[in-house]
C-alpha cells in the first residue's frame, strides 16, 4: 500500500491534491486542524476514485500534535509507511509590515515554515530506511518575487524554498526527492478575498488557476517519471513570474 500525507487537505489546494494522489493509487491521511466536515467530504472525494484513506487531526504548527499523531500511525501501521508527503497547510495574515502584528508574523511563519520542518521530520527516517520517498512543499510566487502586505507570508514560503533545496542535497542518496511547487494566483478559498477581475489583468494567461492545475504538477513531482527531478521550485502561475 503506497501512503500519502497531504496537510491542509480539508480544501482547496490541499485536496485538489488528495484527489490526483487517490487516482494514482495512493492512500490518502488527509490533516485537517478544525474542519473535521469538509475533510470528511475529501476523504468522500479520495474514495470515489476507488482508492481509501484517512482523516487525521493536528496542527502543523504544534510540534507535539505533529509527532503524536504520526507516531501513533506509525505504530499502528507496521508495514507501511508514509511515502510522500505534501506540506500544504498555510495560513495569510496579510497587512503592511508598519501596523503587522508579532501575532500575525509568527502565526505565518509557525505553520508554513515550522509546519514543514515539524511534519518533514517526522515522516522522514523510514522514507530514508525503505530508500524511497517523495516530499512535495507548497510555497508560492509570494516567496519568489515577494507581494506588499505580504511580508510574514513571502518570508515564510522564500524560507521553505530555501529549506527545499538544502533537504534535497541530504536526502538524495537514499531515493528522496524534496521539491517545491509555487503557484501564483489560485481560486481558493484562501484568495476569495482578493480582487480577481483587477488581479487577472496582471496575468499574461489573464484567469486565475484552479487547485486542479496545482495538483497536476504535485503528482508528476511524486511520480516515476520524476525520479531525477530534485531540489527543484516549479512555477505555476500563468506566466505571471518566469
Amino acid at each position: 500500500m503506497k501512503v500519502a500525507l497531504v496537510t491542509g487537505a480539508s480544501r482547496g489546494i490541499g485536496r485538489a491534491c488528495a484527489v490526483k494522489l487517490a487516482e494514482m493509487g495512493y492512500y490518502v491521511i488527509i490533516n485537517f486542524q478544525s474542519n473535521e466536515a469538509e475533510a470528511l467530504n475529501t476523504l468522500k472525494l479520495v474514495r470515489e476514485k476507488n482508492s481509501d484513506g484517512e482523516i487525521m487531526k493536528f496542527d502543523v504548527a504544534n510540534p507535539s500534535e505533529v509527532e503524536k499523531s504520526i507516531t501513533d500511525w506509525q505504530e499502528a501501521h507496521e508495514n507501511e509507511y508514509i511515502e510522500c508527503l505534501v506540506n500544504n497547510a498555510g495560513v495569510r495574515r496579510d497587512n503592511l509590515l508598519l501596523w503587522m502584528t508579532n501575532e500575525d508574523w509568527s502565526k505565518v511563519l509557525d505553520t508554513s515554515l515550522n509546519g514543514f520542518m515539524y511534519t518533514t521530520r517526522s515522516v522522514l527516517k523510514p522514507m530514508l530506511t525503505k530508500k524511497r520517498g517523495r516530499i512535495v512543499n507548497m510555497v508560492s510566487l509570494s516567496g519568489q518575487k515577494g507581494l506588499p502586505g505580504q511580508t510574514n507570508y513571502s518570508a515564510a514560503k522564500g524560507a521553505v524554498m530555501a529549506a527545499t533545496k538544502a533537504l534535497a542535497q541530504e536526502v538524495a542518496r537514499k531515493g528522496v526527492t524534496v521539491n517545491a511547487v509555487a503557484p501564483g494566483f489560485v481560486r481558493t478559498d484562501m484568495t476569495h478575498d482578493l480582487d480577481e477581475s483587477t488581479l487577472k489583468a496582471q496575468i499574461p494567461m489573464n484567469r486565475f488557476g484552479e487547485p486542479e492545475e496545482i495538483a497536476a504538477t504535485v503528482g508528476f513531482l511524486v511520480s516515476d517519471a520524476a525520479s531525477y527531478i530534485t531540489g527543484q521550485t516549479i512555477s505555476v502561475n500563468g506566466g505571471l513570474y518566469t
